[in-house]
């Protein structure tokens, strides 16, 4: 039975634990939503003032030159592409996942439009599970292209193969779900897209800086994520769009914006796409809330990927292990896959009154977060969430089962 010395003793001996330093952690409080929005870190506020008061308040419109604005969504991704398995000059930081998986979609079924073989495939595969946005970018897209596009969704894992047919023009998938933390196996599933004739498209939103991601290794087509989860870039911060060399030179979006013209101060009347992924730019970049990203990805070179997903994993066990050893018989059920290879970097545990439980903790010092239907989410970043903050956080959890310390009645916020 593993106790709180345990817990402390593994704090004691975690070659990451100082990582934790580099973030503005409130005091009184355990943070495990990292998975939604992760935490500051402490450079980001010299960085904004810096933005705010040296290059845009003295440095002025100079700044795009002088202070390196017009270059930062290229040498930001290029500090992100190896996070991502990507290479140099592959990824650009820019708009919001959102924008960036329409993108993608319109690029991939572009490339197979131009495909003598494949051009007439008019379907589009993914989760019925998939976060919402995700189906309704395809479901938009299908709407103005009036092609007769349609939108294919897939209940359970198994149902993957029968579902790509000759038809599927299009692969896309979360690679961590939102909401339950399963992962897919990127390769295989990529492979399996590729014999069916499709094109694959991952979100990484809550894989990138999470999990170990290979992308060129998995031959994928496109991948989209965001970076104020695990990458700790700040609330609503660009995301990221990969696009790998092989498709570069063929891939095009539609939203061709002056940003991703080749020579944008030109102020020609019509579109000339710029070479390589800063063609998936378009207008002007948010350059305060840009910047700020660079924070998050500083910490991510002082370790590897892999030393972060081994924790992630320790930390994951250790929560599911603390839950089923003090929690039992309050009706929660274990969402999350236990076997590792399945498993993202959160733990989601359904319960009967989870939003009530969620609010309780919250209230209690303890930030988790809610998903319909029933869905208590705990994320765990390695990067600063500690081994003692675990053994905590489920005993509040467990006090709060016992004393049925939460209101059944709890008025619902905007955001849950």
């Amino acid at each position: 039975m593993t106790t709180q010395h345990d817990c402390l003793a593994l704090d004691a001996a975690d070659p990451l634990a100082a990582l934790r330093e580099q973030f503005a952690l409130p005091a009184g409080v355990t943070y495990l939503d990292g998975n939604s929005l992760g935490a500051r870190p402490k450079a980001a506020l010299k960085r904004a003032q810096q933005v705010l008061e040296a290059e845009w308040g003295d440095g002025l419109i100079r700044s795009w030159n002088s202070a390196g604005w017009f270059a930062l969504p290229s040498r930001l991704g290029d500090k992100l592409a190896p996070l991502v398995g990507a290479d140099k000059d592959e990824v650009v930081i820019t708009d919001s996942t959102s924008v960036n998986l329409f993108k993608a979609l319109a690029a991939a079924i572009k490339l197979q439009a131009a495909d003598p073989a494949r051009a007439q495939r008019r379907t589009i595969v993914t989760e019925r599970d998939s976060f919402p946005t995700d189906i309704y970018m395809a479901q938009g897209l299908i709407e103005w292209l009036d092609r007769g596009y349609r939108l294919e969704l897939v209940d359970a894992w198994d149902q993957l193969p029968a579902a790509l047919h000759d038809d599927v023009a299009v692969l896309m998938l979360t690679h961590v779900n939102y909401r339950t933390g399963r992962m897919f196996d990127m390769a295989s599933v990529t492979a399996l897209a590729h014999e069916a004739g499709a094109l694959m498209i991952w979100d990484l939103a809550h894989s990138a800086g999470a999990v170990e991601v290979d992308l060129n290794a998995a031959k994928a087509d496109f991948a989209v994520g965001c970076t104020y989860k695990y990458l700790n870039g700040g609330p609503g911060s660009p995301a990221f769009i990969w696009v790998p060399r092989r498709h570069q030179g063929d891939f095009s979006q539609p939203l061709s914006g002056w940003w991703g013209h080749r020579q944008p101060f030109a102020m020609q009347p019509s579109f000339a796409p710029t070479a390589g992924v800063r063609r998936a730019l378009c207008g002007t970049q948010p350059i305060t809330s840009l910047a700020l990203v660079e924070c998050g990805l500083d910490v991510y070179e002082q370790v590897s990927m892999a030393a972060l997903r081994r924790k992630s994993l320790a930390l994951t066990d250790l929560f599911i292990a603390l839950v089923e050893q003090h929690c039992g018989g309050h009706g929660l059920e274990l969402v999350t896959p236990r076997e590792h290879a399945q498993r993202g970097s959160h733990v989601s545990f359904s319960h009967p009154q989870g939003y009530a439980v969620m609010q309780s903790l919250i209230a209690h010092g303890v930030i988790g977060d809610y998903r319909e239907p029933q869905v208590m989410r705990f994320g765990f970043t390695p990067l600063y969430t500690s081994y003692g903050e675990v053994w905590g956080a489920v005993q509040t959890l467990k006090r709060i089962l016992d004393e049925g310390d939460y209101e059944i009645d709890a008025a619902r916020g905007a955001v849950t």
